[in-house]
């Protein structure tokens, strides 16, 4: 049984969702600044960072947490940007896999070192703020 929330635990909660926000704002700044739309950039990492070697639109779909027909639309409009392939699975030719393209892997490693750089700046404090989270301690949460 849980113990009843108090004030310290919504200040942990606030700062987690604040910590995450920011986060994900400097994300979609930085795919913008790239000249890829956030989604965009965040299919190009679901593709490149999959575990497995064949990446189906409805694999990027749950990545992505998004309908399998927005994973379509988001796929058309990167493929004809050049950052992406679709081709037929030999084995099962209904489904479709997606790679990256040359162009693609660029945009994605220099996207993915200045999120790399961001996260070891902001490590510290969602750390913190996580073992808040997880702790019952409630002279942790006061901190």
């Amino acid at each position: 049984m849980s113990k009843p929330l108090r004030t310290p635990d919504y200040q942990t909660l606030a700062e987690f969702r604040y910590q995450l926000r920011r986060f994900q704002r400097f994300s979609e700044e930085a795919a913008r600044g790239a000249g890829l739309e956030p989604q965009q950039h965040q299919l190009l990492l679901a593709i490149k960072g999959f575990n497995g070697d064949q990446v189906t639109i409805g694999d990027v779909a749950e990545r992505l947490q998004i309908q399998h027909h927005s994973a379509v639309a988001l796929v058309d409009r990167t493929e004809q940007r050049g950052l992406l392939t679709r081709t037929r699975n030999e084995v099962d030719r209904r489904q479709v896999l997606l790679s990256l393209t040359d162009q693609g892997e660029a945009a994605l490693r220099a996207l993915a070192t200045v999120h790399r750089q961001e996260l070891q700046t902001a490590a510290p404090e969602l750390i913190r703020i996580l073992q808040d989270v997880v702790s019952d301690d409630e002279t942790v949460k006061a901190r």
